[in-house]
């Protein structure tokens, strides 16, 4: 292919980072473009509306994570990030994918309750963004983006919380956050 992958980040405190990316993941679809979607957080134990809508246009996204860090231990956290991370590097060399999205990558490369950098390593995640086949857009999401995640970016689009229901007692609602 004659084009050049961008790389997109989507951050900040605000809803909707998963959103945009499923933006563009709708557009790309729409466009031929084969997509994978990889979650690094949300676990396979729950049903999310955005999995059902994608699995309709043809796209699996994958659920790789166990939760919240307050669901689950330490140790099964990391062993889910570790593997995570495998499954993406395996996607960021893959040559047949267009569009490879990294939802929640952000917050997972930003735990801070433990230890990530043996199972999740910030170098390694850098080299294989730089190194992922030159026709792959890449959309990486969640709180917390790293400079060095910014700096490579050719996009970076920080959401702001104004204003959220949840902050007057209203829980997640089915249909517009899972």
């Amino acid at each position: 292919m004659d084009r050049k992958g961008l790389f997109l980040i989507y951050t900040g405190e605000g809803k909707g980072k998963t959103t945009a990316s499923l933006g563009v993941t709708l557009r790309a679809v729409g466009r031929g473009l084969n997509v994978r979607y990889l979650q690094f957080i949300k676990s396979k134990e729950r049903t999310y509306g955005e999995a059902l809508a994608l699995k309709k246009l043809g796209v699996e996204m994958e659920q790789l994570g166990v939760g919240f860090t307050w669901t689950k231990t330490p140790e099964e956290h990391r062993a889910a990030l570790k593997q995570a991370w495998e499954i993406a590097k395996g996607a960021l060399n893959d040559k047949d994918i267009d569009l490879l999205v990294l939802d929640e990558l952000n917050n997972a490369l930003s735990i801070a309750k433990f230890p990530i950098d043996d199972v999740l390593p910030m170098q390694e995640v850098i080299e294989a963004i730089q190194n992922r086949p030159s026709h792959m857009h890449l959309v990486v999401t969640g709180r917390q983006a790293g400079k060095e995640l910014m700096e490579l970016a050719d996009l970076v689009s920080t959401i702001e919380a104004t204003k959220h229901y949840y902050e007057r007692g209203i829980p997640a609602v089915k249909g517009l956050e899972f």
